[in-house]
């Protein structure tokens, strides 16, 4: 039984698929918080730039993995 629910998991890809929902939340938040900025700093700007180049290669990376 615990072996059908784990390739279920494996095949339905679940853990990929809620990690990029996640990751999409969490850059939709950053720049919504950069956005809402009066005046940002080199700081500021340094954590969101970091911020949406990780998305870009956590992305590429999963994209990479797909089986066509």
């Amino acid at each position: 039984m615990g072996e059908k629910t784990a390739d279920r998991i494996r095949r339905w890809a679940i853990l990929p698929r809620l990690m990029t929902i996640m990751f999409s939340i969490m850059g939709w938040r950053c720049a919504d918080w950069f956005m809402s900025l009066e005046n940002p700093d080199a700081v500021q700007m340094g954590f969101v730039s970091v911020v949406m180049g990780a998305m870009t290669g956590a992305f590429a990376i999963w994209m990479g993995h797909e089986k066509t």
